[in-house]
């Protein structure tokens, strides 16, 4: 028997079943290398259309096709072996209908072989939420500061300091729990609306600029190892490899020049 046939992915009803208890390691990915050494510390992945500007320039998600997010959701399986993979629904792709939400989140799942997809909406998507679990198709939902809407709010602002609007947060998080959604993504939510949704809902909440106080927390990996030169304010950047990457590149291109190359003079002897 190999060994890594023992190996089994995590599970939506495992992650669900964590509410309350060891907080939930998340990380997006976007490609086989990076997701293989995600892979060994993470309860789930992410394959957030947040690639469509760390990867490919994009100013927003809102240009994100949905080829683009199965051609790299694919990568990601590919890499791994124990984390759920979780890939994002891009904008236009799920808002229509729940017949055409479905009919994209099947293609995204059969093609990519990911376990559950992310929609972003609260009470609004609550049908359809519930219209893709009861076909077979896990949803992890995203509330709060919803980037595919970041034209209709204003930008990226921070959610919840007019406590006015706290209801409205409390209610999405409520109908997309309801409406069969297995975990929820609170992102630029303020800490003391995000602990009072983590503890009104039975599923978990992932937290992203949401504070501590959320079931779990997920990053973009590339704002956590020092690849973005503007990460977000919450982001803690535990490496700098932004700056290693280019120190690299220097002296690469320095040794080339000088025709100095290590181990060229070996090669094709």
């Amino acid at each position: 028997m190999s060994s890594h046939s023992d190996i089994r992915r995590a599970t939506v009803p495992g992650l669900t079943a964590r509410k309350g208890g060891e907080p939930i390691v998340a990380l997006t990915s976007y490609h086989a290398h990076t997701a293989a050494i995600v892979d060994k510390y993470a309860d789930f992945i992410l394959v957030g259309d947040s690639l469509g500007m760390v990867m490919h320039g994009m100013e927003s998600t809102v240009g994100v096709p949905l080829d683009l997010m199965i051609m790299h959701g694919k990568a990601v399986v590919r890499g791994t072996r124990r984390a759920l993979i979780v890939v994002d629904m891009p904008f236009g792709t799920y808002e229509e209908s729940p017949a055409a939400a479905f009919r994209n989140a099947a293609r995204v799942m059969k093609e990519t072989q990911c376990g559950a997809v992310k929609i972003e909406g609260g009470a609004r998507m609550a049908e359809t939420v519930r219209f893709l679990t009861e076909r077979g198709i896990p949803v992890m939902a995203h509330i709060g500061l919803t980037p595919q809407s970041s034209h209709v709010m204003g930008g990226f602002r921070t959610q919840g300091r007019d406590e006015a609007d706290w209801p409205l947060h409390e209610a999405d998080a409520k109908a997309v729990a309801e409406a069969g959604a297995f975990a929820v993504v609170l992102e630029g939510m303020v800490e003391p609306l995000a602990a009072r949704i983590t503890g009104q809902i039975g599923i978990p909440t992932i937290g992203i600029g949401a504070s501590a106080t959320c079931d779990g927390q997920i990053l973009v990996l590339e704002d956590m190892l020092g690849l973005n030169p503007r990460p977000p304010k919450f982001v803690r950047v535990y490496g700098r490899l932004g700056a290693a990457i280019e120190q690299a590149v220097s002296d690469y291109a320095t040794d080339v020049r000088q025709r100095a190359f290590p181990g060229e003079d070996q090669v094709y002897r």
